[in-house]
C-alpha cells in the first residue's frame, strides 16, 4: 500500500470528533456531534437549556475556539543562509505567525514541550499587532453582543468607552486564547505553561487557563519586582511589579524543583538530630478549615508519656491524652491522619507550650530541610538581578548599543526554566513571543554551565522595527543568539550545541490541486504534471514532509548523492526522500538496503502508473518494513 500525505496540519477537530465517538457513539450522526446528547451524557442532572452557569465568554469566543481547530495547509521552510550548523543542532527558529506555528507543530511537537514561557502583548494600548482574522469592527462586536441593531441603532445606554473597553479586552482575549489552547496540546504530561502578564489582562489570562487546562491545574501568579522604583507615569500608584502565571499540563504529573535556600530560609531550621536541621510545625491545623467540624476524621487524640517521650495513636498507662484545640478552646483538628501519622510517627515530638494563662502539651512535625538542599520557592520574585532594568544591559553587552527599551532579563528566565527542567534533562523549552530572544540566550548559558541538553524552539512575528541594519525583530533575535553563542564559547570555552535552524512560516509547496484534485477539468490535466509549486526545493518538501510524518525538526539530515539522484536520510533511516523528476532503478535498489521506516517520493517521479506500482513492489521484496509515501 502507498499512502499519500496531507501535506497539512493537524485536523484538531477531526481528532476530537474520534475521540467522543469511542467514548459516546449515541452523539455521533453522520460525521457531526449531537451536542445537546452529549451534554446529557456528561451531566448527573438532566440539562435545560438556558440555565445561568459560571463561564468565561465574550464576543468572538467561537470564532477564536474555531481559528484553533482549523487545520492550516502552510508550512516551514528551511532558511540556512541564516542557520547556525543547520545540519546538526536541535535549536529551532521559526519566523512568522505564532498561530500558524503552533499549528503546523502540533503532528510533530504533540506532548513532547517539558516548559513553554511566552511574554505576550500585554494589551496595553499600543503593543497589539496580533489581530488575527476574527478581529471585528466595533459596529461588529457591538451587534454581535446584542447591543446594536443592523441598522445601527444603540440597543442600551451604555457609555461608548466601555464599550469600546469591552472591544480592546475582547480581541486580546481571542488572540490568546486560540495561541494557549493549541500550546496546551504540546505540552507534556509532566509540563507547564509560564506567561509573564500585567494587570491589564492578568484576570482575563486567569479565567482563559483556568478553561482551557482546568482549575485544578493552576500553580502560581508569581509577583515579580520588575521595577523597585516604580513607574511614576502610573496612575495613582506607581507600578513596581508584573506576574508570571503558571499551569500545569497535569498537576498530578508536575514536580517543580526547589530553590536554593537563603540565609533567612535556613536560619528557621535551628534544630538538628541523627536524621539532619529541621524546623518544628505544629501538627495542628491553623487558619482556615482548622476547625474540628471541617474534617471531623481528622479529629481524634494522640497520647504522649512524658517520661520515655513516647508518642502513640493508642491509651497506655502513664500516658497523657491530647486533643487538636483552637486559640479559644474550641476543638480543632490535626492536619495529618491516623494513616500518615502511624507511617512517619518518628518525625513527631510533643512538648509544652504556653497557653491560655497556662502550659499545655502540644504535638509538633519535625520539618527536615530537604536532602537535597532545596526550598520552596516564593511566590514573590524580589531578588535585584531580576530588576528588567538589566535587559537593557545585558542586550547593550552584546550589541553595544541599545536596541531595545524593554525585554526580560536573563536571570527571570534562567529561574523559570530551573524551577522544571532538570540539569541533566534532554527538555524543550518553547517561546512563543520570543521577541529579542531572551529565552535563546538563557538557554546557552545554562547550558554552558552544567554543560545541559535543554533545546529550544523560538516563534517570533517578523516585526517591521527599521533599527539601523535590521529591518524587523527576528532578524534582531537572530543575531543576538549569534553574538550570546559566540561570546559564551570564548569566557567558557563549553562543548554544547550553539547552533540553530531557522525556518519560515509560509504556504504550502503543493498547488491547490494537490488539495482538490477532483475540481480539476480533463483539459486542464497537462497544466499540471507535478503538484508542486515551480519555486518550491527539494529541502522544502523534506520539511513539509517531516512535519506532515509527525516527526520532529531537529532530525539530522544527511544529503547523499545515489547514482544520478539527489536521496535525504533523516536520523540516518527513519527517513529517505528522493523529490527529483526521475527516479533510477538501481537508486531504488541501494535505498533499500539501507532498510529504511519510510520513503517518500513525488509522484510526478513516476512518468505511469505502472512504474509507481512496479516501485513499490520492487521496495516491499526488498524491505518489506518499509512504509511508502508519496506527495
Amino acid at each position: 500500500m502507498i499512502n499519500k500525505l496531507s501535506m497539512k496540519s493537524k485536523d484538531i477537530i477531526s481528532d476530537n470528533i474520534d475521540k467522543i465517538s469511542e467514548l459516546f457513539p449515541n452523539c455521533i450522526s453522520e460525521g457531526k456531534i449531537n451536542f445537546e446528547m452529549l451534554k446529557q451524557e456528561l451531566s448527573k442532572d438532566i440539562i435545560e437549556d438556558g440555565k445561568e452557569r459560571y463561564q468565561l465568554t465574550w464576543a468572538g469566543k467561537q470564532q477564536a475556539i474555531l481559528n484553533a481547530n482549523i487545520p492550516t495547509r502552510k508550512t516551514l521552510r528551511p532558511m540556512k543562509s541564516k542557520s547556525i550548523d543547520f545540519d546538526n543542532t536541535k535549536n529551532i527558529y521559526i519566523e512568522g505567525d505564532n498561530l500558524e506555528a503552533l499549528k503546523i507543530l502540533q503532528n510533530s511537537y504533540l506532548n513532547k514541550i517539558k516548559c513553554i514561557y511566552i511574554d505576550p502583548p500585554y494589551n496595553t494600548g499600543n503593543d497589539f499587532v496580533y489581530n488575527d482574522n476574527f478581529y471585528k469592527t466595533e459596529k461588529e462586536e457591538l451587534i454581535e453582543e446584542g447591543r446594536m441593531d443592523e441598522k445601527g441603532n444603540i440597543l442600551t445606554s451604555r457609555d461608548i468607552n466601555n464599550n469600546a473597553k469591552g472591544k480592546f479586552h475582547s480581541s486580546w482575549i481571542s488572540m490568546i486564547y486560540s495561541r494557549i489552547k493549541l500550546a496546551r496540546n504540546l505540552l507534556k504530561m509532566d509540563g507547564a505553561i509560564y506567561i509573564s502578564i500585567d494587570e491589564n489582562e492578568i484576570i482575563n489570562l486567569r479565567k482563559i487557563c483556568d478553561e482551557i487546562f482546568g482549575e485544578r491545574n493552576f500553580v502560581a501568579s508569581i509577583k515579580v519586582l520588575s521595577n523597585p522604583r516604580g513607574r511614576q507615569s502610573s496612575n495613582f500608584f506607581a507600578t513596581a511589579g508584573e506576574y508570571v502565571v503558571i499551569y500545569a499540563k497535569d498537576i498530578d504529573n508536575l514536580k517543580i524543583i526547589g530553590a536554593i535556600p537563603d540565609e533567612s530560609q535556613t536560619a528557621t531550621y535551628n534544630k538538628e538530630d541523627e536524621k539532619g536541621k529541621y524546623r518544628e510545625i505544629g501538627l495542628r491545623k491553623r487558619g482556615s478549615d482548622s476547625r474540628r467540624e471541617d474534617s471531623p476524621t481528622l479529629f481524634f487524640p494522640i497520647y504522649y508519656n512524658p517520661i520515655t517521650e513516647d508518642i502513640s495513636l493508642n491509651n497506655k498507662e502513664d500516658y497523657i491524652e491530647i486533643i487538636p484545640k483552637l486559640e479559644d478552646g474550641s476543638l480543632g483538628r490535626w492536619r495529618w491522619s491516623k494513616a500518615k501519622i502511624i507511617t512517619d510517627i518518628d518525625q513527631l515530638l510533643c512538648r509544652k507550650v504556653k497557653r491560655n494563662n497556662g502550659y499545655e502539651y502540644d504535638i509538633f512535625q519535625k520539618d527536615y530541610l530537604d536532602e537535597s538542599n532545596r526550598v520552596k520557592h516564593k511566590d514573590f520574585w524580589i531578588e535585584k538581578e531580576i530588576n528588567y532594568d538589566r535587559s537593557s544591559e545585558e542586550i547593550r553587552d552584546i550589541f553595544d548599543d541599545k536596541i531595545f527599551d524593554y525585554a526580560k532579563p536573563l536571570y527571570l528566565i534562567n529561574k523559570i526554566i530551573n524551577t522544571i527542567v532538570e540539569e541533566n534533562e534532554e527538555a524543550i523549552i518553547m517561546d512563543f513571543f520570543s521577541g529579542s530572544a531572551t529565552t535563546a540566550h538563557s538557554i546557552l548559558g545554562l547550558n554552558a554551565k552544567d554543560n545541559g541538553r535543554r533545546k529550544y524552539i523560538l516563534v517570533q512575528l517578523p516585526e517591521k522595527i527599521g533599527y539601523k541594519d535590521y529591518n524587523n525583530i527576528c532578524e534582531i533575535g537572530e543575531e543576538r543568539i549569534r553574538r550570546a553563542g559566540k561570546k559564551i564559547k570564548e569566557e567558557t570555552n563549553a562543548d554544547i550545541d550553539y547552533g540553530f535552524r531557522v525556518y519560515e512560516v509560509d504556504s504550502s509547496n503543493m498547488k491547490d490541486v494537490y488539495y482538490t484534485p477532483t475540481e480539476l477539468q480533463q483539459s486542464q490535466l497537462n497544466m499540471f504534471e507535478s503538484s508542486v509549486k515551480d519555486d518550491r526545493t527539494s529541502e522544502d518538501l523534506l520539511t513539509q514532509v517531516i512535519l506532515d510524518l509527525g516527526l520532529t525538526l531537529d532530525l539530522s539530515i544527511e544529503g547523499k548523492k545515489i547514482l544520478n539522484n539527489n536521496v535525504y536520510f533523516v536520523e540516518s533511516n527513519s527517513l529517505v526522500a528522493c523529490f527529483d523528476n526521475t527516479i533510477d532503478i538501481n537508486t531504488i535498489d541501494e535505498i533499500c538496503k539501507c532498510k529504511p521506516l519510510r520513503i517518500v517520493f513525488k509522484e510526478s517521479s513516476f512518468k505511469t502508473d505502472s512504474d509507481k506500482i512496479n516501485t513499490f513492489e520492487r521496495i516491499k521484496k526488498m524491505s518489506p518494513e518499509t512504509e511508502v509515501n508519496i506527495i
